[in-house]
């Protein structure tokens, strides 16, 4: 079956991750018109595809001749393509930002619900062909993870600046990737940050610590240390490639992996070293597009995607609560209909 799409904003990955895999799956995806907010760049992407440009995102959600709209960037309407989505039931596959405001959060969760279509986040270090790889390694000869290091370096003028509510969607991703690699939730954060000059709403550096111990007692279970750094001048570029960090490391029970995406896998275990380069992989536009489909095609509905979105979002609002005030975040349970932070000061008690 062919998905009949409309594309809301084209954003930064349009030519190197969504175009092509557009092209690649014109046998499941027909794009039917292209909203912009730069008129020249809708014209050009609708050109490419042999579609048309539209203007505005109200009118492109209501035509008859759309079921899905794939809302690619943050533009200056918002998280308002989705609830026109909901309105005329078309399903959405969203890049873009979601509010990082708790109750505006719940708002959209309860809109997607309550219209029945099917909602999918993008979130591409999960559809990465390393962390499919490094997934398996795990179930078969790994083991369970017992700490994850994840880190996202960036030249200063390539950083993606926070909003006024300390939005960082590099973080969210990363955080959401520790959650997926190590199959539990977390249970409690602590964080840092720091920025220059001091007092300034944008931090070059951000370091998150999630416990994921079930016990009550921080450190009985994995941990996971996310980075997010920007604080080299793009103008060094010799110093901002010099031995970048693996953007993933994780230890396990049976032996060690290095993850870098989308393709390169390092392991270790008692056999000695394995590397494996999974280029031939289908990419990771065309995976997360492929389970896009899967989902507005299938008879059984799943909000997993926005769930997972919203949950990474909950703990790195925590995470600014536990840097501004100094201590350790316990974290609502997973499921929770509560987006704001709990306001626990003490652990829970240990069993």
């Amino acid at each position: 079956m062919r998905l009949r799409v409309g594309i809301v904003g084209l954003g930064d990955q349009w030519e190197a991750r969504h175009l092509p895999a557009l092209r690649a799956l014109a046998d499941r995806f027909e794009v039917r018109g292209i909203c912009e907010q730069v008129a020249h760049r809708a014209q050009r992407a609708a050109a490419q595809l042999g579609t048309a440009a539209v203007d505005g995102f109200r009118a492109l959600t209501a035509r008859d001749d759309i079921d899905a709209i794939l809302h690619l960037a943050d533009q200056w309407y918002g998280a308002t393509p989705i609830l026109a989505a909901c309105d005329h039931g078309k399903a959405v596959y969203s890049a873009a930002s979601l509010p990082v405001d708790a109750e505006a959060a719940r708002a959209i969760r309860r809109r997607v619900e309550g219209s029945g279509i099917a909602f999918m986040a993008e979130l591409p270090r999960r559809y990465a062909p390393a962390t499919l790889r490094l997934k398996e390694l795990i179930a078969t000869r790994l083991g369970p993870p017992k700490m994850l290091f994840c880190h996202r370096r960036a030249p200063q003028a390539k950083a993606r600046p926070e909003d006024a509510s300390g939005e960082n969607r590099d973080l969210v991703e990363l955080v959401d990737w520790c959650r997926y690699v190590a199959g539990v939730e977390p249970t409690s954060v602590v964080a840092v940050r720091h920025a220059e000059p001091p007092g300034t709403a944008t931090a070059d550096y951000r370091m998150m610590s999630l416990d994921f111990s079930t016990t009550g007692r921080p450190g009985d279970g994995p941990l996971a240390q996310v980075s997010c750094g920007s604080y080299m001048p793009q103008t060094w570029e010799e110093a901002v490639g010099f031995r970048p960090p693996a953007a993933l490391q994780a230890a396990c029970e049976h032996g060690i992996a290095f993850v870098d995406l989308p393709s390169s896998l390092v392991w270790f275990d008692t056999a000695g070293r394995h590397q494996e380069s999974l280029d031939s992989e289908r990419p990771v536009g065309e995976q997360m597009l492929v389970h896009f489909h899967r989902r507005v095609t299938s008879l059984v509905r799943s909000m997993s995607g926005l769930d997972d979105a919203l949950r990474a979002i909950q703990i790195v609002q925590a995470g600014e609560t536990s840097q501004s005030e100094g201590r350790r975040v316990w974290l609502p349970e997973e499921g929770s209909s509560k987006l704001a932070l709990a306001a626990r000061r003490v652990p829970p008690p240990s069993l």
